[in-house]
This record gives structure tokens, sequence and C-alpha cells, in this order.
């Protein structure tokens, strides 16, 4: 899993210590210049210690994709899937089932988008979590972020949309590719 792919310009592997301040840089850009909500503690603790949290943790990776030198793309994989509050009871139970990746930070620099990024590192993403033995891969996304929703549903298969409950938020699955035994 440690091999690099390309995809024209771009070279995307798992991410290295060097990686670190230039994945945080992007997510961060992301919270403020995207999403408008600024790095939330309560949402945002794993891009402080990007490096603790997917880079030593077993089970937990980041993925990047570079061009010239600079991040400018990411997705990761997490351990578990949601918790309850804030989301509802029935579905932190559902996710708590099994073994469940949590694909998280996926975001790619507005220069670089309509590449091909976010789909090869979220391919890369499912297959970690397959290898590394997990049975679902679950995420959440903001809808209203401009593109984020017919992403998603291209890709995965909706779960709960809150949006009816007030939250801007919308909860997918996506399968796992089959690994050999």
């Amino acid at each position: 899993m440690d091999e690099v792919r390309r995809i024209g310009d771009y070279a995307l592997r798992r991410a290295r210590p060097d990686d670190v301040e230039g994945a945080r840089t992007l997510m961060l850009d992301t919270f403020y210049r995207e999403m408008g909500s600024g790095y939330v503690p309560a949402w945002h603790v794993d891009v402080i210690d990007l490096e603790r949290t997917y880079l030593r943790t077993p089970g937990q990776s980041l993925f990047v994709a570079e061009h010239d030198g600079e991040v400018v793309a990411t997705a990761g994989v997490r351990s578990g899937g949601p918790k309850c509050p804030p989301n509802p009871l029935w579905l932190a139970e559902h996710y708590a089932r099994g073994a469940t990746a949590q694909l998280v930070r996926t975001y790619v620099r507005p220069a670089h988008r309509r590449h091909g990024l976010a789909r090869a590192l979220v391919d890369l993403c499912c297959e970690f979590a397959a290898e590394s033995g997990y049975d679902t891969a679950y995420l959440h996304t903001n809808p209203e972020i401009d593109g984020a929703d017919p992403f998603w549903r291209s890709l995965a298969k909706e779960v709960h949309d809150a949006r009816p409950e007030g939250e801007a938020i919308v909860h997918f699955e996506i399968a796992l590719p089959q690994t050999r035994a």
C-alpha cells in the first residue's frame, strides 16, 4: 500500500511525515475558506496531530496527492463509525456492530479539482480499509459544499439524510473491495 500511483502530473500515495504540514494546511484552508466553520476542536482534533492519528495508529491512514512538491488533495481512514451525539443513536449503533472504517478529510484544492484525485484517493482508502480487516466504510458529508453531494452519490449508498432534522449532513456507506485470503 506504499506504492505511488500516478494521474498525469500527480503522485498519489500514503502520507509520510514530510507531508503532514502540507496536509494540515490544506485541511485548515478547507475548514475556513470552503466550509466556513473554521477549526472546531470537537470535529477536527485529528488535524492537530495528523502524524499520530494517521501515520502511527494501526488501522488508520492518510493518503495524499502531490503536485510539484505540494500536497493538493487528501483522504483518510479512521477506525470507527459515527458517534452519538451528535448523530442519531440508531446510526451509531448500526456502525458499532462490526469493523467500521470511517473515510475522512477528502479534500482537493480548488485549482486541482476535476482530475479524478478525490475518486482515486477514496479508492486507496477503501483498499487500505479492506486490507486492514474492516468490513464497512462509512462517511458523512455536508451536501451544501459545492460538488460534495453528487460526488459521494456517485460512489456510495445513502444511509441517512439528516437535513429534515435540521442538520446539513448526509451519511453514506461504500462497499469495500474483496481482499485475497
